[in-house]
C-alpha cells in the first residue's frame, strides 16, 4: 500500500502571435504506508519531474521547438540505498512548410547528454563471488539523434 502526496503546477502563455513557452514542474511524497521510517520509499518512484519549452508557428511557414524533460535522482530500493540517476534531455525541431512541400529536422538529446532510461535495482552474483551484489542494470538513454524529413503533400 502507498501514498502519494504532492504537488503539480504547469503554465502556458502566448508571449506574441506566433510564440508559445510552457512549463510544468510535479513534485510528490510517494512511501509506503505499512512499511518502516527509512525503508518505505518507493522504488523508482520520482519526488520531482519537469517538462517544458518554447514552441513557434510562424506564418512564413517555419515552425519549431525547443523542449526538456527532467527527472530527479530517485530511490531505486525501499532504504534508498541504491539511487536511480535522474535526467536533463533537450530536444529540438525545426520546420519549413509551404504549399504542399516541407522540410525539416529533429534533434534528439541536442546536448548529447548520458542519461539512464530504464533503471532497475538487481541483485546478481557472478560464479565466484561469496554473496549476490545489489546494483543498478541500466538501459541507456539515446545519444543524439538527428533525423530529417522531406515530405509532398497532394
Amino acid at each position: 500500500k502507498t501514498s502519494r502526496k504532492g504537488v503539480d503546477f504547469g503554465i502556458t502563455y502566448q508571449l506574441n502571435k506566433w510564440l508559445f513557452a510552457d512549463f510544468a514542474i510535479n513534485y510528490a511524497n510517494p512511501i509506503s504506508v505499512d512499511d518502516p521510517e527509512g525503508a518505505n520509499n518507493v522504488p523508482l518512484a520520482p519526488h520531482l519531474t519537469s517538462v517544458g519549452g518554447l514552441s513557434f508557428n510562424h506564418f512564413s511557414g517555419l515552425s519549431g521547438s525547443v523542449r526538456y524533460r527532467y527527472l530527479d535522482d530517485r530511490p531505486a530500493n525501499e532504504d534508498n540505498s541504491v539511487v536511480a540517476l535522474g535526467y536533463l534531455v533537450t530536444d529540438m525541431v525545426l520546420n519549413y512548410d509551404r504549399n504542399h512541400w516541407g522540410i525539416g529536422i529533429t534533434i534528439e538529446n541536442l546536448f548529447d547528454t548520458e542519461w539512464r532510461e530504464a533503471q532497475f535495482d538487481t541483485e546478481s552474483r557472478l560464479q565466484n563471488e561469496p554473496a549476490p551484489v545489489s546494483e543498478i542494470h541500466y538501459t541507456p538513454g539515446i545519444p543524439r539523434f538527428i533525423k530529417a524529413r522531406v515530405s509532398f503533400s497532394f
